[in-house]
């Protein structure tokens, strides 16, 4: 005798017979199989592949091939973005991937100023891009600028001056207002063609641009500057010839095969679920019929209950009883085996998988190639959310159908408890795992130096949710702090300024992500009420670090889960001379070590191996001046970083050698040398140095190896060693007797260039020997490309002819240009000195030359009140 419990309602019952699923067995429903359910996927798969081959050929035997598709070519608006992308994966030619390449790596010690495609635009160049580096360009643009915009006006966008005006709000008002009309002019054309869609969406665009930015047009400015400069980056990465560990680990994860196996795996979890959806459902049909013919028995009069009929009916309901218990078990192995699925795919690989992402993230924020891959964590997460959450339904019909029809041995009171203890346990290690800090803080005003911060100053900072749940919109409410653990503070304490409290929703990613951006946050200093004992040695201002802290609840479903996670660690300063320094601190803790909160980092930084920090070096250049260094280059900075000729292995270099100790016989810092000629580069050069036409980094002694056979005229730029944020050129000729002699002029600073325009100063500039007679020394530029070829395009104006003063001029006055000129007497090699670089004009030195007498001329030129 079993004892059978319907509703609430113990009942006696004596089927007899074994827990076997008898005949009924046979008669359950086949289940799909796995091959079975992805047929579909694969027959969609192979019918886009081979559209998408029709378009390539048709693409490659179109007479528009190569320019920038327009609204009239494009399916739909939304498409641009895969379009954009999709072009550079076309082939092109039989030169392989290579020759997608927007340039060709230079060879050691040669300049890459002829090397360079003056004729294609950056946008062209980009879309040539190798899938790596394309997939780097997809995550410049999200959802503060779009790149179908950047992609409809290119041309235009490339031709403005983004960076002048994003200091300049007039021109960047301008600007906007232009970019507006831009967008009218092509809305007209396509308005003409009568394409609903595309007008509705480039209408839609439009409205959003003009919502966030009309009202801040100094924000666009900076934001398409920003881009624009990622893009150059990308591209001077893209034609680099060398690879560090760094940036070789981080290529080969690129479609690794792990990634590939979360995907796998996660799809079939996903599939799992979904059969036993389907067993569930079999088994409450399964236990309503049964519900119905047991009520039928018991309604029978006891005097029929003995016939044979009646038996029958009995052993039937028998072996529907058995067969309920055995899929009630089944279905409960099933939910276990797929949560055991879900804990190793989320603890063996998943975590591991998101902290490579973190670790890719500290590595773009000091320079590196940009992280990628969170959407693909983004897919996982919420596949694994959504599965967890539908077994969590699944159990509850469990329990329902355990309410309705019960029995001894009954497995679900047995095992459901702890299985959805398991469940719940998953999902808050799930949903604690995926609450992130996608970008990290920075000032608008420095988007190439995130996590410094000044007080006062605003700063923003990107929030995202890795679980994707529509029921989640405007429902999390994050906020902000700092320095909330006050014990690890060395000196001094911070309070966030400005709104600090702001709810995730998918509306303002362009994306549909479930995000919130601070942008309006300032720090600000608080007045220490004591010092802290636990830190007895001062510590540097630019060497303490700070974390911000984000703090939210999710309620969802029954279930409360509160979530934290912190930025990386920031630096905070008071004044902008601190940035070079604190730069510095962020570069060197991103580098040495995966930790991402350790505020007690510079009691003892760790050590770093040369090549690393040699990788990074080269990162700043490209990231912040839009191209990185070669080999020869790294080789000047290696010696000069560790005082001898590189031999063999991997040196250790201490956080004091980078950024504290002076440079043997100087009186600045490695990192204080090496920040000037970034800022001279940036602000007075920046075209020469992209187009590779400044070797930069080379001794006086390489110079003189590579000039001395080359012939006299032939000159290379380079930074100056001895004085911070110069640049100098060196040139050589030969003597009456044919000896070989090189000739360094006095490096230009900033205030030189600030007057004068480096290219100009390279065209105009004079040697008088002492024939008394000026010419131009610089010929060719390393290793023989003509002076005019090299930096023709940098020219500010058309060279001036030397005038009389009756030739010409204003109501009477001389016309005059200044002119660079250096006095070199034959019998000296040694560099001129400051007071031999004279702004004189031709004209007047001709006028000067005729009228007065040689000595004279010579006191004139030797006087120290000559030299600015």
């Amino acid at each position: 005798m079993r004892v059978l419990t319907r509703g609430g309602e113990e009942q006696a019952w004596d089927g007899g017979g074994a827990f076997s699923l008898g005949q009924y067995r046979s008669n359950l429903p086949a289940h799909p199989s796995l091959e079975e359910t992805q047929a579909p996927k694969r027959a969609r798969e192979e019918s886009e592949a081979e559209e998408e081959k029709k378009n390539k050929k048709l693409r490659r035997n179109s007479p528009n091939r190569g320019r920038a598709p327009t609204l009239k070519n494009s399916r739909s608006f939304c498409g641009w973005r895969r379009f954009a992308l999709a072009a550079a994966r076309e082939p092109r030619g039989s030169g392989g991937s290579k020759d997608r390449r927007p340039f060709r790596s230079a060879q050691p010690g040669a300049v890459g100023a002829a090397e360079l495609i003056p004729s294609m635009s950056q946008w062209n160049q980009v879309q040539q891009l190798e899938p790596c580096f394309l997939e780097q360009i997809d995550q410049i643009y999200d959802d503060i600028f779009p790149m179908e915009i950047r992609h409809l006006l290119a041309q235009w966008i490339e031709n403005q001056d983004w960076e002048s005006a994003y200091s300049n709000e007039s021109m960047a008002a301008i600007l906007l207002h232009n970019l507006f009309i831009k967008l009218d002019e092509h809305l007209e054309r396509v308005s003409q063609e009568k394409n609903l869609l595309l007008i509705h969406n480039l209408k839609k665009v439009r409205k959003v641009l003009q919502a966030k930015y009309q009202s801040n047009p100094l924000h666009i400015a900076l934001i398409i500057s920003n881009c624009l400069r990622e893009e150059r980056r990308v591209l001077a990465s893209a034609s680099m010839p060398v690879q560090g560990p760094l940036e070789k680990s981080l290529q080969n994860y690129l479609g690794s095969e792990r990634q590939r196996k979360i995907e796998l795996k996660g799809s079939e979890i996903k599939n799992s679920t979904q059969l036993t959806e389907q067993d569930i459902k079999y088994l409450e049909d399964l236990q309503e019929e049964f519900d119905f013919r047991f009520k039928t028995i018991c309604n029978i009069e006891q005097n029929d209950k003995n016939s044979p009929v009646m038996k029958q009916e009995m052993l039937l309901l028998q072996e529907m009883l058995n067969t309920i218990d055995y899929k009630r078990k089944e279905v409960l192995s099933k939910m276990a085996q797929i949560v055991r699925e879900v804990d190793a795919l989320v603890n063996n690989i998943l975590i591991e998988e998101l902290l490579d992402w973190k670790r890719r993230q500290q590595i773009a924020c000091i320079g590196g190639p940009l992280h990628s891959g969170l959407d693909q964590l983004q897919n996982c997460f919420t596949l694994l959310a959504e599965s967890l959450f539908q077994i969590r339904r699944q159990l509850e019909k469990l329990n329902e159908l355990l309410i309705k029809l019960t029995y001894e041995g009954d497995p679900i009171p047995l095992q459901r408890p702890q299985l959805l203890e398991r469940i719940n346990a998953l999902l808050y290690s799930l949903f604690q795992s995926s609450f992130i800090v996608e970008r990290q803080p920075s000032m608008p005003t420095h988007p190439q130096r995130p996590l410094v911060l000044k007080t006062m100053i605003q700063f923003a900072v990107k929030l995202r949710l890795l679980i994707k749940l529509p029921d989640l919109n405007y429902q999390i409410k994050v906020k902000a702090t700092i320095d909330r653990n006050a014990s690890t503070i060395s000196n001094r304490r911070f309070v966030l300024c400005g709104t600090h409290v702001k709810a995730m929703n998918m509306d303002e990613s362009a994306n549909g992500n479930l995000s919130v951006e601070f942008r309006h946050l300032q720090p600000k200093e608080m007045k220490a009420s004591g010092t802290n004992k636990g830190n007895e040695i001062p510590q540097v201002v630019t060497e303490e670090l700070h974390s911000i802290t984000f703090e939210t609840q999710i309620c969802l479903y029954g279930m409360t889960i509160d979530l934290e996670t912190s930025s990386l660690p920031v630096v905070m300063i008071s004044n902008v001379s601190q940035l070079p320094n604190a730069w510095a601190s962020v570069i060197w803790y991103n580098l040495s070590t995966s930790e991402l909160q350790n505020l007690a980092f510079f009691n003892n930084p760790i050590p770093v191996t040369l090549s690393q920090l040699l990788e990074v070096l080269s990162w700043q250049f490209s990231s912040y001046v839009g191209r990185g260094l070669n080999s020869d280059q790294l080789e000047m900075l290696a010696e000069k970083l560790i005082g001898q000729q590189i031999t063999s292995g991997d040196h250790q270099l201490s956080w004091s050698k980078f950024c504290k100790e002076h440079l043997p016989g100087k009186s600045f810092t490695f990192w204080a040398w090496l920040e000037a000629i970034l800022d001279l580069i940036k602000k007075h050069i920046l075209p020469l140095w992209i187009d590779g036409c400044i070797m930069g980094f080379v001794n006086k002694e390489k110079e003189r190896a590579l000039l001395k056979d080359k012939k006299p005229g032939t000159f290379l730029l380079r930074f100056s060693e001895s004085n911070l944020g110069g640049i100098t050129f060196t040139w050589v000729s030969l003597s009456e007797n044919g000896e070989v002699k090189f000739h360094s002029v006095e490096p230009y600073n900033k205030g030189r260039l600030t007057a004068l325009p480096f290219a100009d100063i390279l065209r105009d500039y004079k040697v008088i020997s002492t024939d008394n007679i000026p010419e131009n020394p610089l010929q060719y530029l390393y290793p023989n490309i003509p002076k005019d070829k090299a930096f023709g395009k940098h020219y500010s104006s058309q060279p001036n002819e030397v005038a009389r003063p009756t030739e010409g001029g204003t109501k009477g006055y001389v016309p005059s240009v200044f002119i660079p000129v250096s006095k070199i007497l034959n019998n000296s090699t040694d560099p001129p000195s400051p007071s031999d670089l004279l702004p004189m004009s031709p004209s007047v030195y001709a006028v000067l030359k005729e009228h007065l007498s040689p000595s004279v001329m010579e006191t004139a030129l030797n006087s120290p009140y000559a030299a600015e």
